[in-house]
C-alpha cells in the first residue's frame, strides 16, 4: 500500500509541477514533509542540498531518496517513475500539437503566460531554501559569496560547490 501512496504522490508531483526542479520544490516539500511526513523539514533541505551535488534532476533526485528511505530499492524505483511518467506523457501528447502549431500566436502566447509563473515559483523555492539553510552569520557568508561569485562572475556552478565546501570546511571546523 505504501509503494502505491508514494507512486501517487510522486505522479502528482511530476502532474503538477511546471518549470523544472526549482519550481517543483515547493510541491515536493507539502507533499513529503508536511502531508505525508516522510521527511523533516531539515531532511528535506539535506535533499535540496545533495541533489545540488549530484548528478540529474533535483525531483528525480528527490523521489529516489524519498523512496529509498521509505521503502529501500522498490520504492526508490516506484516513486522515480512516479515523478518521471507524467512528464513522458505530456510531452508525447503536446508534442503533436506543439509542432503542429508551432507558428500559432494563441500557443506563444500560453508560454508567455506560463513564463512569469515559473518564474515565481522558483523565487518561492529559493525563499523557502533561504530561510532554512542561512540560519547564522557563517551560513549567510558563504550564500553572499556564492551569490556574488555567480552572479558577478558567472563561475561554474561545480566550481562554486567545491569553493563552498571547502570555504564552509573552514568556517565551520
Amino acid at each position: 500500500m505504501i509503494l502505491l501512496k508514494l507512486f501517487i504522490t510522486f505522479f502528482k508531483i511530476g502532474m503538477f509541477s511546471f518549470g523544472g526542479g526549482y519550481a517543483m520544490l515547493p510541491l515536493i516539500r507539502l507533499q513529503v514533509v508536511e502531508i505525508n511526513n516522510w521527511l523533516s523539514n531539515k531532511e528535506f533541505i539535506d535533499i535540496v542540498a545533495i541533489s545540488q551535488v549530484t548528478p540529474g534532476p533535483i525531483a528525480i533526485n528527490s523521489a529516489t531518496y524519498v523512496g529509498y528511505k521509505i521503502c529501500g530499492v522498490t520504492g526508490a524505483v516506484i516513486s522515480t517513475l512516479g515523478v518521471c511518467l507524467p512528464s513522458v506523457i505530456i510531452m508525447l501528447i503536446l508534442l503533436k500539437f506543439v509542432i503542429k502549431f508551432k507558428d500559432n500566436n494563441f500557443i506563444e502566447d500560453i508560454f508567455k503566460f506560463l513564463r512569469p509563473i515559473v518564474l515565481g515559483l522558483i523565487l518561492a523555492a529559493a525563499m523557502l531554501i533561504f530561510q532554512e539553510s542561512v540560519i547564522g552569520f557563517k551560513e549567510f557568508l558563504i550564500f553572499l559569496f556564492v551569490f556574488v561569485l555567480s552572479l558577478k562572475y558567472k563561475l561554474d556552478p561545480i566550481l562554486l560547490t567545491l569553493l563552498s565546501g571547502i570555504l564552509g570546511y573552514f568556517i565551520f571546523m
